[in-house]
């Protein structure tokens, strides 16, 4: 792989951090992250609608009239979309119910639409496949991160799993009920950004 396209697929992951740094997706953030389970089901989704959608808009981008790029990107997202809700309900119905709406809602997602404007249509399909997985990536790394404290705090759980052992629990541990509320979630973006940005000094001078 070519310094450039591992650049295009590498970055997504820190300094270019969709969620962190260009701060887009963060309201399905929010939305998704209370169970590890869901988040990651989520992260996947999402890798596979920016990376598939980038592909075929970057094979269209010179046929595609001006005018009606959104239009043809916004029907292309859409049956992404509906592929993944259909695959998600076939083999994993129980998350694709805690999921709800939220798959339907990738279609509005700044993350998929941005990508398309920003890169897909000025790009070959293997740059823009991997720019695709890239920040979907991004985007899912940070949905994993905060689901996984979101639901080792408030639930004492993992996939559904006790796992904070009950001999905590009998000295006087209790989960923190806070921590499955969506405010929380963003304190928990809010940390991950601090962390990000003060140890990156290239993120600083950005500020």
């Amino acid at each position: 792989m070519s310094p450039k396209n591992k650049l295009i697929l590498f970055n997504p992951l820190s300094k270019e951090n969709p969620v962190t740094v260009q701060m887009l997706g963060i309201c399905s953030a929010l939305a998704v992250t209370s169970k590890l389970e869901p988040a990651i089901v989520m992260g996947i989704s999402v890798i596979a609608v920016v990376a598939l959608s980038n592909v075929v808009i970057s094979l269209l981008r010179n046929t595609i009239p001006g005018r009606i790029r959104i239009i043809v990107q916004l029907v292309v997202v859409a049956a992404l979309v509906t592929v993944v809700n259909e695959v998600l309900k076939a083999f994993a119905y129980d998350v694709s119910k805690q999921l709800s709406v939220f798959i339907g809602l990738i279609i509005t997602n700044c993350i998929v639409m941005g990508r398309l404007e920003a890169f897909a249509l000025g790009n070959k399909p293997l740059p823009a496949f991997l720019d695709g997985v890239g920040n979907g990536l991004g985007y899912a790394l940070i949905l994993i991160v905060v689901g996984f404290f979101r639901e080792l705090l408030g639930s004492g759980t993992l996939f559904g799993f006790q796992v904070i052992p009950d001999k905590l629990y009998e000295i006087g541990y209790e989960n923190n009920g806070l921590m499955i509320l969506p405010p929380m979630a963003l304190i928990v973006v809010a940390c991950i950004i601090w962390i990000q940005r003060s140890k990156d000094k290239e993120l600083q001078e950005k500020n």
